[in-house]
């Protein structure tokens, strides 16, 4: 999961910046923008499901502030 979560999040950038790209070279005038912005949108839901799952595996654990304590 280590390995598996960054290379996730680098491709939901990847995906970020081909929406841009397209938007500025096609000008909306084809539907690759589209295309783009809903692949990072099911890479974001995803890596949400994936962080949340490995969690209540026990395969990662939660760090930082305690809340309730």
């Amino acid at each position: 999961m280590k390995i598996l979560i960054p290379i996730i999040f680098v491709c939901i950038l990847l995906s970020l910046g081909s929406a841009l790209f397209f938007m500025m070279r096609d000008k909306g005038s084809s539907s690759n923008m589209v295309r783009s912005l809903f692949l990072r949108i099911g890479l974001s839901i995803f890596l949400f499901a994936a962080v949340w799952f490995s969690h209540y595996m026990g395969w990662i654990q939660s760090t930082g502030i305690r809340v309730g304590s």
